[in-house]
């Protein structure tokens, strides 16, 4: 059995870890951003931004089977059920095969036969191989739409750096493909592309065979173990994860599109180039919190009900830190700006400043929802993604009534408020032992 000490010491372990991973990851991301813009230009740069967002819809149609997986894995391991947890990573692996195939054909069928110019509205003459490139991006991310299980796997055995190591790995190979593509003068729209949807796939292909037959072949999927009633009880946890996640989605990728399709397609570069460089507070804020995930599930599993209280605190701590350091970085962000990208874009202080708000009030949201989410209690936060349904009608008018994309920036704060104080309120009442109603699990 695993007891308070060292639930705490592999949750400090990961923490460290992640810091020196993420914090790597984040430099290699921050180097990226002037060298894919110096090999596509302001205008390719930006339609690149925007179909890297629309290909997040990919990412997060598995109907949350990988957040169901990390939870559901770690509750196994609690229990020391070995073969219930191989059953359910073979169900999981199963189903999301079953999704992305279908979705597969009906992506690439929609690409080769729909205007896709039109809907990023770009020129032929601008990006001839756009339809190209679409077709290679599609197909190496549904097939990393597999493999990236493996990232949820380590996060249910309460080793997320293992996860945030494979994702900066698969970073570091699109940053030197990219880098050697621009010395050799061969980087073009279908070659970025090509770099950075299949780097990440090749990293899932070799850590799935380290993973299974090195470090834990007892854990090894198997055909014979896939079970239809574990995979739909899996399922059921899973979507209200899912439909979670698609809340936030549709605000990250929608944006994009409405910025290219009524400002213009060079207008996403300074927007994302603001929300990579305050991000990097969100960054931070995911190393430091979400190892609690599930390390709460398994205190929870426990009644260890005392080790939650001192680690709320200590993320009360941390969001105060994230709060400062993105006052700091508002403030000298015009500064980082010129290090960081020179004249090749501008970026002004009040769309990272309006970025910045947005980030914190996520950060502030998602502070509660790891817990929340490491107990199973996802009916609320569910509720909450109504807010989806107001947020696109409200950016659509925006977008056609003001030229100015501060606006459009309000309105997803007002949109992402109410979960923060939802999610404040239910972990509370959970942890006290008054959620009734919709509060409850």
């Amino acid at each position: 059995m695993k007891d308070n000490s060292q639930r705490s010491k592999l949750l400090y372990k990961n923490i460290v870890a992640s810091i020196a991973i993420k914090g790597y990851a984040a430099i290699i991301s921050l180097m990226l951003v002037p060298l894919t813009l110096n090999c596509l230009g302001t205008l390719k740069n930006g339609v690149w931004l925007t179909i890297s967002s629309i290909l997040l819809w990919i990412d997060q149609m598995d109907i949350g089977l990988g957040n169901g997986l990390r939870n559901r894995l770690a509750i196994h391991i609690a229990h020391q059920e070995i073969k219930e947890a191989r059953q359910t990573i073979s169900s999981t692996i199963a189903m999301l095969a079953c999704i992305v195939l279908p979705l597969l054909i009906v992506l690439l069928l929609l690409t080769m036969n729909t205007d896709v110019y039109g809907f990023l509205n770009v020129i032929p003459e601008e990006i001839p191989e756009l339809r190209i490139a679409l077709v290679y991006a599609i197909s190496f991310v549904c097939l990393t739409f597999v493999m990236k299980f493996i990232g949820n796997f380590y996060m249910g055995m309460q080793l997320p750096a293992v996860s945030n190591l494979l994702i900066s790995l698969g970073q570091t190979i699109i940053l030197i493909v990219t880098w050697l593509l621009y010395v050799n003068g061969k980087a073009t729209f279908l070659s970025i592309a090509i770099a950075n949807t299949a780097s990440p796939l090749i990293i899932y292909f070799i850590a799935y065979t380290y993973t299974f037959y090195i470090q834990f072949p007892k854990l090894r999927p198997s055909f014979s173990l896939i079970n239809l009633r574990s995979a739909l009880e899996l399922g059921n946890l899973g979507l209200k994860f899912f439909w979670i996640q698609i809340a936030s989605v549709i605000q990250f990728m929608t944006t994009n599109i409405l910025i290219s399709k009524f400002y213009t397609p060079a207008l996403v570069t300074p927007y994302q180039i603001a929300y990579r460089y305050i991000s990097l507070s969100m960054v931070l804020f995911t190393i430091l919190c979400m190892p609690f995930w599930n390390a709460t599930t398994d205190a929870y599993e426990r009644k260890d009900i005392a080790w939650i209280r001192k680690a709320n605190q200590k993320m009360n701590w941390m969001v105060a830190g994230i709060t400062l350091l993105l006052l700091i970085m508002i403030i000298a962000s015009p500064w980082v700006y010129q290090v960081w990208i020179g004249d090749a874009c501008q970026v002004s202080i009040g769309i990272t400043t309006m970025v910045a708000i947005y980030n914190l009030l996520l950060i502030m949201s998602m502070r509660y929802a790891y817990f929340l989410n490491g107990v199973g209690a996802l009916r609320l936060q569910l509720y909450m993604t109504v807010m989806t349904i107001i947020f696109i009608p409200s950016v659509y008018i925006v977008c056609t009534k003001t030229d100015n994309i501060l606006w459009l920036i309000a309105v997803m704060c007002i949109c992402v408020a109410p979960s923060f104080f939802a999610n404040m309120i239910q972990f509370h009442k959970i942890l006290n032992g008054t959620a009734t109603g919709i509060w409850k699990k």
